[in-house]
């Protein structure tokens, strides 16, 4: 039996746009603040009077703050192949099509609300409404700070989202140049030879040389390097060391910054990948790589020093690299989008970034290029 359908209010996101209390708003329009407060909670439905009032003060249509919602199936783009039924997925419209991916925790043990769940073959079952859809921006990448973006743009604009969803800087990138999300996030490392930007040559890699314009805009610089037990009891000091009998490496996957990062120490110091144990052995987050080495079932792995810092683990830096956000151009004017590029200039994010442990904010909102 089809379960009912829901009255969805967007009062107070209308009240908030104002500016207005909850007490300025009953009192324009004749009723008790407890009315208002009841209003944005669901708890009742205003009387054909109210609502019409409501609609006036507001300069609005009654559809536009209350809204008969139902859940339905829609045909939606999967980048992911082989998803099972009940994958629960973070959608958004990129563009003119709607796109479903597999929202996966980006720390262990934290779970987000999905848009919808997964029904079959480029199907979903969507529990969000579809103005929520239009509103949100899908953003892929690695750095656990991204998912500050979410929170501090809805102060701003309540019901605007940032969809954060875990990906390697190039699975983002990826995404990105197949138009399956709004904006990728990237912090391959500038190499020191030539003055080549890593971020933008692996753009411009993962379009295949098409061209893709986009504007790349600095986040933040952080620290990344290995984590260990606390105390360092097996006494690593450098990429070297995991090649010692006996330590019990995880690795990221192919494809992702610090592995990359990796590859190169090693070669550096003449170290064999095949001479690393678990160098084979993927794990696909820094949370997840954080998590084993805290419960003893991993030696060392790649993260950054927040990371390490939130799990009580020992931190050898490797690197200091720039985290930037790429948005193509013609997605700027997505109404998300443009909030947060404006954020990207704002003290407060600044301020908040620069207080993570391993983070430097002075290049936040820095435009590195634009790929035109």
């Amino acid at each position: 039996m089809p379960e009912p359908p829901e009255i969805r209010c967007n009062l107070k996101v209308y009240r908030l746009r104002r500016g207005w209390s909850q007490e300025e708003l009953a009192r324009r329009i004749h009723i008790k603040r407890q009315a208002v407060v009841d209003l944005e909670k669901g708890r009742y439905l205003p009387n054909t009077l109210s609502a019409l009032r409501l609609a006036k003060v507001f300069n609005c249509a009654v559809e536009d703050l209350f809204m008969l919602w139902e859940e339905n199936e829609q045909e939606l783009s999967l980048p992911d192949e082989g998803l099972p039924a009940g994958t629960r997925l973070a959608v958004g419209k990129v563009r003119d099509r709607l796109v479903g991916l597999a929202l996966h925790a980006s720390m262990p043990f934290t779970l987000r609300a999905a848009d919808g769940l997964l029904s079959g073959p480029n199907r979903a079952r969507l529990h969000a409404s579809p103005q929520a859809l239009e509103e949100s921006l899908l953003l892929a990448g690695c750095d656990p700070a991204l998912d500050l973006l979410d929170d501090h743009l809805r102060r701003a604009l309540p019901t605007a989202r940032v969809r954060c969803l875990f990906a390697s800087s190039g699975r983002a990138l990826e995404l990105l140049a197949g138009g399956c999300i709004h904006a990728a996030s990237s912090h391959f490392h500038n190499d020191g030879e030539g003055e080549g930007e890593a971020n933008v040559e692996a753009l411009r890699a993962a379009t295949g040389g098409a061209a893709l314009p986009c504007r790349v805009t600095a986040f933040a610089n952080l620290e990344e390097g290995l984590m260990t037990a606390k105390g360092n009891p097996l006494e690593i000091r450098s990429p070297g060391d995991l090649a010692r009998p006996g330590v019990r490496f995880v690795n990221r996957e192919s494809g992702a910054a610090l592995r990359r990062l990796l590859d190169r120490h090693l070669a550096a110091c003449g170290v064999p990948a095949s001479m690393v144990e678990g160098y084979t052995r993927e794990v696909r987050s820094h949370g997840e790589g954080a998590c084993r080495t805290a419960c003893g079932a991993a030696d060392a792995a790649l993260g950054p020093r927040a990371a390490a810092d939130a799990f009580g683990l020992d931190f050898i830096p490797l690197a200091v690299t720039r985290c930037d956000v790429i948005i193509p151009l013609d997605l700027e004017q997505h109404p998300v989008a443009a909030a947060l590029l404006d954020l990207m200039h704002s003290g407060r994010l600044r301020r908040e970034l620069a207080a993570l442990p391993g983070y430097d904010s002075s290049v936040t909102g820095k435009e590195i290029a634009v790929l035109a």
